[in-house]
């Protein structure tokens, strides 16, 4: 699966710091700007998981699932 996210970065000090608006919590940081990206990917990629995990968690027995894939 292929996402796109906007990384916001700032820099604190000898830190990058990264954050994206369009995934609320999620943000990482580092020495170095790509070392924040790895980051805050990584946060990115556990966030939409914990978020799929505990939605699906409400789902009937017995229904159809299917991956929908959303090409922009």
């Amino acid at each position: 699966m292929h996402n796109e996210f906007t990384a916001i970065f700032e820099q604190d000090g000898d830190w990058f710091i990264a954050y994206s608006p369009e995934i609320p919590g999620a943000n990482g940081q580092g020495r170095t700007k790509d070392e924040a990206r790895q980051n805050l990917a990584e946060a990115i990629a556990l966030i939409l998981e914990d978020r799929r995990e505990d939605t699906l968690r409400g789902v009937p027995a017995g229904v159809e699932k299917e991956i929908v894939v959303v090409a922009a």
